[in-house]
């Protein structure tokens, strides 16, 4: 597995980063001895870099990680906007981690600057933290061009998670090309940049060999995250990161796990995940909330939104 410098951070990262959404309880739910043998095997395969998410609620799966090889980067993200939020968020994150300090923290889903501007309380708390040794590196998440643009103006931040894939699907404000300019300028700009949705959120399975060679041919992505529900599929993406041949049998047992949004009959109709979807996937039919499949990237931020937990990817 090739490893790469993350920017200027001094932070070392394989190209391929773990996301672990997939595992935790907001997608397949493993327990933690079936994610413990995945994180075990991405491991032995020199995957060391995981990405994770407050609202993910499975740092007890990456603790794992941790235990199993300390020297392993872990990036989180949270929405938190205010000092006291984000602190709140971050103590949480290394006390369930275990850990002294968190190796990469961002804001979650930053829109442009004025965003990245509307939240500085949060970045300067950040500032302060990494001064301290608690948080090695900070940045924004980003599923907008504009996103990107705006974390190239302020040098506070060290790294940008863009959204990016071959046919741009979930780019909220422009087309793959435009993100991927956007990048190389924060590449020259000395960012770090891993990439995330590299699939389109499954979308783009159809495209799967395309859409490898779409991102993995992008320079400028010192690593991109993408996310693995099983052994098979981390020795599948490892492969493909590696440029090897994959053996029919393996890609039989990855191509036949189907993966779709589901939506359980518990469901009251509140609404609130019809407002969180950015794509404007789900709908309200007959009093329950209803998909478009043809929309959905399946990035699973409505899940977040549910009271009832009653979304899941399956």
């Amino acid at each position: 597995m090739k490893i790469n410098m993350l920017g200027n951070t001094g932070i070392y990262v394989s190209r391929m980063c773990f996301g672990s959404l997939t595992i935790g309880p907001m997608q397949k739910n493993k327990t933690l001895l079936e994610s413990r043998e995945i994180i075990a095997c991405a491991l032995d395969q020199g995957v060391n870099f995981f990405d994770t998410a407050d609202l993910y609620n499975n740092y007890d799966h990456l603790r794992q990680a941790i235990q199993m090889q300390k020297d392993v980067v872990i990036a989180t993200k949270s929405y938190d906007y205010t000092a006291e939020g984000v602190m709140k968020s971050l103590n949480r994150a290394l006390a369930e981690l275990d850990r002294d300090y968190v190796d990469l923290y961002l804001l979650h889903e930053q829109e442009s600057d004025k965003t990245i501007e509307g939240h500085w309380e949060a970045i300067e708390a950040l500032i302060k933290q990494k001064k301290a040794g608690k948080v090695r590196a900070i940045g924004i998440s980003t599923h907008r061009v504009e996103g990107v643009y705006g974390a190239n103006r302020f040098a506070e931040l060290d790294v940008i998670h863009p959204l990016i894939n071959l046919t741009g699907i979930g780019i909220e404000d422009g087309t793959a090309e435009e993100m991927a300019v956007a990048i190389h300028q924060a590449k020259k700009c000395g960012k770090g940049i891993y990439g995330m949705k590299p699939l389109g959120g499954g979308n783009l399975l159809a495209q799967k060999q395309a859409s490898f060679e779409y991102v993995l041919e992008l320079n400028d992505l010192d690593a991109i995250a993408i996310g693995v529900q099983s052994v098979d599929e981390v020795l599948y993406n490892v492969k493909k990161f590696n440029g090897d041949r994959i053996p029919d049998e393996l890609e039989t047992a990855v191509s036949s796990a189907k993966k779709s949004l589901h939506i359980s009959d518990w469901c009251t109709g509140c609404g609130a995940c019809v407002k969180r979807c950015n794509q404007k996937a789900l709908a309200l039919v007959n009093g329950k909330a209803s998909v478009d499949e043809t929309k959905c990237v399946l990035c699973c931020y409505c899940s977040s939104a549910c009271k009832d937990f009653c979304i899941k990817v399956i």
